[in-house]
């Protein structure tokens, strides 16, 4: 009596047919982007228009290209993390367009918007599954950064960051024994009235370096508290950026003249020291790395 040796290649797929496998969902996946991007069109193409006109988020043009780059950097170790479909694909898919549905009835820009990273994510584990999502949630995470907030939202945050700014740089031109006077957002100098607008707030500042922080944070570091820390103090560096370059632009214009708050040197000074703000944060992620380098 001869020993029965079960015929493996019928109870599991070859290795061939794995790939064969995966190259489907990859392709349906393409597939199913297809209506996704008919469907969100106009939705994106009015917010592709808002980072254009709007400087607050320029950077929106970017967020996309880091996204893809850190699917194509990885494309090896997720194409391996392929799987079976996870049932919570279709729910976020039915979630992501009723609150596109929602959005569009309430004209509601915002919640369009976040609707189609919602419904991205719901193709994503439909197509690939939980472990592929996880491996690749952050790129997709990091789109919030280029939706525009509610202008609700935005201007609560950007009034009390105004008067904040105009207190502080008021506070720093008095120690040079200049004559100074705060009223509200209004900084009042013996030959000049400078007035800390919305553009002035530092929200700009802030949304772009939290932007970046998050991304250095994603790359350079491991530790979950570094790159929380690395977030919080991209907040910092923003708004002592922007205090510096209101505080700045007092003194020069009390000693040089009025023209330095305004045309070519007041947006030079805004790019300057968001680049400062940039080399800063370059720094302190430096010092992280470092400091993570002698723990070890």
């Amino acid at each position: 009596m001869g020993i029965l040796i079960p015929n493996k290649e019928k109870n599991f797929p070859s290795y061939k047919t794995i790939d064969r496998t995966k190259k489907f969902r990859v392709i349906m996946f393409l597939f199913l982007l297809i209506p996704l991007i008919f469907l969100y069109y106009s939705v994106l193409y009015k917010m592709a228009l808002d980072w254009w006109l709007d400087e607050n988020y320029s950077h929106g043009f970017l967020i996309p290209v880091i996204s893809g780059y850190i699917v194509f950097r990885n494309r090896k170790e997720l194409f391996k993390s392929i799987e079976n479909p996870s049932w919570w694909g279709p729910g976020l898919v039915i979630l992501g367009i009723f609150s596109l549905i929602v959005g569009l009835l309430g004209a509601e820009l915002f919640t369009t918007r976040l609707s189609f990273l919602i419904t991205l994510s719901g193709v994503i584990l439909s197509s690939f599954g939980k472990d592929f999502f996880k491996k690749v949630s952050f790129a997709v995470f990091i789109g919030i950064f280029m939706i525009p907030l509610p202008y609700m939202i935005y201007n609560s945050i950007t009034f009390p960051l105004k008067i904040f700014a105009t207190r502080i740089s008021s506070f720093i031109i008095s120690l040079f024994q200049i004559p100074v006077f705060q009223e509200g957002n209004i900084i009042h100098l013996p030959n000049l009235d400078l007035q800390v607008v919305e553009a002035c707030s530092g929200i700009r500042s802030i949304i772009s370096l939290i932007a970046i922080g998050t991304i250095f944070a994603y790359f350079f570091q491991t530790n979950l508290f570094k790159r929380a820390f690395l977030v919080l103090i991209s907040v910092v560096i923003a708004i002592l950026t922007n205090v510096f370059r209101i505080t700045i632009t007092g003194i020069l214009s009390y000693i040089i003249g009025p023209e330095i708050a305004k045309g070519f040197y007041h947006l030079f000074s805004g790019w300057a020291l968001f680049f400062m703000g940039v080399l800063l944060l370059i720094g302190m992620n430096k010092i992280l790395t470092l400091y993570t380098k002698e723990q070890t």
